[in-house]
């Protein structure tokens, strides 16, 4: 989703080797594009062996060296499989969630245990476990309970499983409280060595070397490939960080993915379409995960835990089915939320408040999260959707764009919330109807001191300057030895200056469909959902991130627009070495100023000639600075 083109500023990088030929040289043993070195460079990747650890991460440590618990949880878990012990996966209704759960019910299974999984409804429940079903599963003969993806602050459910004798290994990944719940080992990355490759993990990398040390213990190697499976589907659809183990359990696991053992995976790839395509990091993001992340959201997770453990082919399609029926209701439950909340909106007037708070009793608490992102990439402000919750209460859930702190927002609020939490992209929280007004009052000018001081819409901050002719089947090649892409390490956003718009339409759902030409080459260009203007003429500028598709048997590229601008605006914003620059034209001038409000000043040739015409001061480095401001604004050639 896109906004208009003048709500967003262009942060625009330098080329590499602007910043020092030493810096340059630095990482191109990796025989990689000079663009994709730049854009390294910009992440901080700067010498030649910070790019080979990208490339082919390290091997991951002996995990018993970096969890102190981990021997004591295995000897137990031993016990529990050499017993053939009924043993209770208490999980969570997120992808995360249930695909640790169905990685510790498949792999126990096949160890002997009786595992059984044991996930809260959304509706119903609520988050984490609660004493209740601790209470039912010790009823029916359940001595250990291992929880996946929460459990840390589960005070008075674990208490209660203290009472009970039923013994707890505690493994999660959200924030450790002052108190822990009463537990027989805990698996957690903050009890890790601050420096551990471990630190990054979800909850399903967490179940993952839980139970690989169990089946490397039991030497039985099948469970280590269903683990490596359920590893990949869950980290990517947490969202994890791409870095230390994750990245190189991916780099392991991905490939592997459409071969899986697991009928539950190939039948929820069939219905994805992705059969006789590579299963990579984006397809589990946008294929894979929302199936299964639907379930969690308006069905019961029990589903995706009996889909991943089947080992009928037959039952797992059908379950897949129903995996996919939920799915679509849970598109068109987004796509109505998001029309009633723009129709809210344009019933308020023209005037955007600077936190948009916005509430329907009806609204469905699974999907209010994906439509409040969608209106933050609409609008650029901190979004808060608010849906009925009984007893004259409402259950939010907030977003927000990079910068406003939505974690800190609702701590300065909590004394109007009955609970809260988050983290400063992402929260929710729990309301009295009598108290939505102030908080909207608070929450509101909490969000203006914040666009006040960020201003008004998104920055777009391309990394690296790419001509269209150089995008081929060799630099697709050479940019995927940088994936998986995601937290951490993101999709590469490039962009390319004065192309000329050789075709564009507007196609149905509002997608702006371009063809672009610079110099010889020709691309397709699509803008999912745009919000800004439909028709362009002259040359643009593009930001984008590079897409292949085969389309009926043919391959082709495709630029996914993030935004576009007209060449040659008056203004730039370049960022260099960690400093800010203000670029502007004036006239056949340049003019750069410095966060400090200095200026420097310099004319440009009619004959818009290079670097040999910016020679006031003739510093590298200055002169380097006033190039690349003077291509950013169209005043020269690339």
């Amino acid at each position: 989703m896109l906004s208009a083109v003048d709500e967003r500023r262009w942060l625009l990088p330098t080329p590499l080797g602007a910043d020092g030929p030493a810096e340059a040289a630095g990482a191109a043993d990796a025989d990689l594009p000079c663009e994709l070195l730049a854009l390294l460079r910009r992440r901080g990747l700067v010498t030649a062996e910070a790019v080979r650890r990208l490339l082919d991460p390290e091997a991951a440590p002996d995990p018993e060296a970096h969890f102190p618990a981990l021997a004591l949880a295995i000897e137990r878990l031993v016990r529990c499989c050499q017993g053939a012990e009924a043993v209770a996966i208490c999980g969570d209704y997120d992808a995360d969630g249930m695909t640790s759960t169905a990685l510790l019910v498949g792999v126990l299974q096949r160890l002997g245990a009786r595992p059984q999984a044991a996930i809260p409804s959304r509706m119903d429940d609520g988050y984490g476990l609660n004493a209740a079903m601790v209470e039912r599963l010790a009823a029916e003969g359940v001595r250990l309970l291992i929880t996946v993806d929460n459990g840390v602050a589960a005070i008075e459910a674990l208490e209660r499983a203290a009472a009970l004798e039923v013994e707890v290994i505690l493994t999660d990944h959200h924030t450790l409280p002052p108190q822990l719940p009463p537990h027989l080992a805990l698996l957690h990355p903050a009890v890790t060595p601050e420096d551990s490759p471990y630190r990054g993990l979800a909850g399903v990398g967490l179940a993952h070397v839980l139970a690989t040390a169990l089946c490397r213990r039991l030497r039985h190697r099948h469970g280590l490939e269903i683990a490596l499976n359920l590893f990949c589907i869950g980290t990517i659809a947490d969202m994890a960080p791409l870095e230390g183990v994750n990245r190189r359990w991916l780099l392991d696991g991905l490939p592997l993915l459409g071969r899986s053992p697991l009928p539950g995976l190939q039948a929820l790839q069939q219905l994805a379409g992705l059969e006789k395509h590579r299963v990579d990091a984006e397809a589990v993001g946008f294929q894979l995960a929302p199936r299964i992340n639907a379930v969690g959201r308006l069905g019961d997770p029990q589903l995706v835990v009996d889909l991943l453990t089947t080992e009928d082919p037959e039952r797992a399609l059908e379950l897949a089915r129903s995996c996919e029926a939920l799915n679509r209701q849970r598109r068109e439950l987004c796509s109505a939320i998001e029309a009633e909340a723009l129709a809210l909106l344009e019933a308020d007037g023209p005037r955007r408040p600077a936190f948009l708070l916005l509430a329907q009793g009806h609204w469905h608490h699974g999907v209010i999260g994906i439509v409040a992102s969608r209106l933050v990439e609409r609008f650029g402000r901190p979004v808060a959707l608010l849906a009925g919750e009984g007893g004259g209460r409402l259950r939010a859930s907030v977003r927000a764009p990079k910068g406003f702190a939505v974690d800190g927002a609702l701590t300065a609020c909590a004394d109007l919330l009955e609970r809260h939490g988050g983290h400063p992209a992402a929260g929710g929280f729990t309301v009295r109807a009598e108290n939505v007004g102030v908080l909207q009052e608070r929450l509101d000018a909490l969000a203006s001191h914040w666009l006040e001081a960020a201003g008004e819409g998104r920055t777009v901050e391309p990394e690296a300057l790419l001509r269209l002719e150089r995008i081929d089947r060799e630099f697709w090649r050479q940019l995927q030895r940088l994936a998986p892409f995601g937290i951490g390490h993101p999709t590469p956003l490039f962009w390319s200056s004065r192309c000329q718009v050789v075709e564009q339409k507007l196609l149905r759902g509002g997608h702006l469909q371009l063809q672009l030409a610079q110099g010889e080459a020709r691309l397709r260009a699509i803008g999912w959902r745009w919000q800004g203007p439909h028709q362009w003429a002259g040359p643009v500028d593009v930001a984008y991130r590079l897409r292949r598709d085969d389309w009926q048997g043919v391959e082709r590229f495709q630029l996914e627009l993030e935004a576009i601008r007209c060449s040659g605006g008056d203004t730039v914003v370049l960022q260099r070495r960690n400093r800010t620059y203000w670029c502007r034209r004036q006239g056949d001038s340049l003019v750069i100023r410095n966060a400090a409000g200095e200026e420097l000043r310099s004319a440009i040739p009619p004959d818009g000639t290079g670097p040999a015409a910016l020679v006031d001061p003739p510093h590298p480095y200055v002169q380097g600075l006033m190039r690349e401001a003077a291509m950013a604004l169209g005043m020269v050639e690339g």
